[in-house]
């Protein structure tokens, strides 16, 4: 059989890209046709994404693709992050630079909405963990600081919506993303409008939510007659990241809880794939969420700081001189004490720090940890923190699903950190599987492929990674100490 071509477009907070997904009716691959970097803008006092440019990066990406693919190009899509959001006004003008989601606005507006409508409330209504960069307080903080800015919408879009919009001409927003919101209805799979109108967001600029696989329309003409390809299907894939890659998780066990996965990058989200939310007491008490999944599926997770905490220490040693490259800096972790310095990576401190070491260092000292005293010390205290906070949360979805997980899949880029990998099999007990690093393509790429009619199932897409991909496994090492450990650290996040 020919090879079809689904164009993916993937964007992430470090960067984005063009990606070939092509599929000959067995197995896929991917080419990654067009790479550009992004992130936040400083503008003034504010973050902000800069989306046009982001734009710009596209459209050079499907002039790319129409010079190897074109004529056996299908469709393209587009997965983003989530949480944030563009407004459109009258005549599709966007209103504003779109801000990003570590910008301070939010800062105490969360705890503010409390007064307002109780957590409670909140989560009956949602099913989301409550986080400062949630788009619905984002939106109070936009209601409360540019009312006039507000009062001008008519549209709203989420990130990915707003380059399909770019692309077809659609303003419908996804499922999986709009679950990100706390906005959006669980039970309903609608806005939750009721609660919108109790913090005066105006409901009129929702628009309708569509499933991943859906079928948006035809590549608008100029960017068809741009980019030299033809007038393609824009196909909406799951358009959260983390959903995208979830569907190209490779478990054998599609709708049963005996696997957990975690995507694992600047964040990792570490959930189960299960048939309806999790609304319950105890699913409010631990913060968890419930974000949208393939055919109507929840991920019942939770979003864990991630290697954003060995990222960002990677940055502070590269200002003061020292170029280190993952790779080095695992080995430099591996050759540290083990279990001298932990720390919770979650903590608000790590979110947008002026200076990750510094924050790290400051944490311990303040909780009396021996302070990280070097590159390596640094690394192995994030990623330690990390597998035991993994085994934390792997508790709770075990406790709120009623079943044990067997193994845990860990797919995205944080895959390639093997050191982490084998530190979350030794802290949870459990078989750990990773890959494909590049899920989240493969999830966007696949879905375009069911949507068109070469893949029947869901099922069908993860048996397709499973033969197109190399995945490695890793089994529990040191229990003792790592049972210790875990004692530790549930004792030191108990302390203020």
């Amino acid at each position: 059989m020919a090879e079809h071509c689904y164009l993916g477009v993937d964007l992430g907070a470090e960067s984005g890209r063009v990606i070939a997904g092509l599929f000959d009716g067995q197995r896929i691959r991917l080419e990654e046709l067009h790479r550009f970097p992004n992130g936040p803008v400083q503008v003034a006092d504010t973050l902000r994404w800069d989306v046009l440019r982001l734009w710009a990066e596209i459209q050079s990406g499907l002039a790319k693709a129409a010079q190897s693919y074109g004529p056996s190009a299908v469709s393209v899509g587009v997965d983003t992050w989530g949480v944030d959001y563009v407004l459109l006004g009258k005549n599709n003008e966007m209103l504003g630079q779109p801000y990003n989601y570590r910008d301070p606005r939010t800062q105490g507006v969360m705890e503010a909405a409390f007064s307002r409508v109780s957590r409670s409330d909140i989560f009956a209504a949602t099913g989301l963990q409550f986080m400062t960069i949630n788009t619905l307080y984002q939106l109070i903080a936009m209601q409360q600081r540019t009312p006039a800015l507000m009062d001008q919408a008519e549209r709203f879009l989420m990130m990915p919506d707003l380059f399909h919009w770019l692309l077809c001409g659609s303003q419908v927003v996804e499922f999986t993303n709009a679950t990100t919101s706390q906005c959006l209805d669980p039970r309903t799979r609608t806005w939750a409008h009721d609660l919108l109108r109790k913090f005066e967001i105006p409901t009129r600029m929702f628009s309708e939510v569509v499933p991943p696989g859906t079928k948006l329309g035809k590549l608008r003409s100029d960017v068809s007659e741009r980019a030299r390809l033809p007038r393609l299907d824009v196909v909406a894939p799951a358009t959260h990241d983390t959903g995208a890659a979830v569907a190209a998780i490779p478990t054998e066990f599609s709708g049963t809880a005996k696997w957990a996965y975690i995507s694992s990058g600047t964040w990792s989200l570490m959930g189960l794939e299960l048939p309806q939310a999790m609304l319950g007491p105890r699913a409010l008490e631990l913060n968890v969420t419930n974000e949208g999944g393939i055919d109507g599926a929840f991920r019942l997770l939770k979003n864990i700081m991630g290697l954003w905490l060995v990222q960002e220490c990677r940055r502070s040693f590269e200002r003061s001189g020292k170029s280190l490259s993952y790779g080095e800096l695992a080995h430099l972790a591996s050759s540290a004490t083990p279990f001298r310095s932990l720390v919770n990576p979650d903590d608000p401190a790590f979110l947008a720090p002026a200076d990750m070491p510094s924050a790290i260092r400051d944490w311990c000292q303040h909780r009396g940890e021996p302070v990280p005293d070097s590159e390596g010390a640094l690394v192995r205290c994030c990623l330690e923190s990390l597998a035991l906070k993994y085994r934390m949360v792997l508790g709770w979805l075990e406790e709120l699903s009623g079943e044990k997980t067997d193994v845990i899949h860990i797919v995205g880029g944080g895959t390639q950190n093997e050191l982490l990998n084998q530190f979350t099999a030794n802290a949870c007990n459990r078989t750990v599987v990773t890959g494909p690093v590049e899920a989240t393509a493969l999830g966007n790429v696949l879905v375009q492929a069911r949507a068109s009619g070469e893949v029947a199932s869901l099922s069908e897409i993860r048996h397709i990674v499973r033969a197109s991909s190399e995945m490695k496994h890793y089994e529990p090492q040191n229990q003792s100490a790592w049972d210790q450990a875990y004692g530790r650290y549930c004792e030191l996040l108990k302390r203020p």
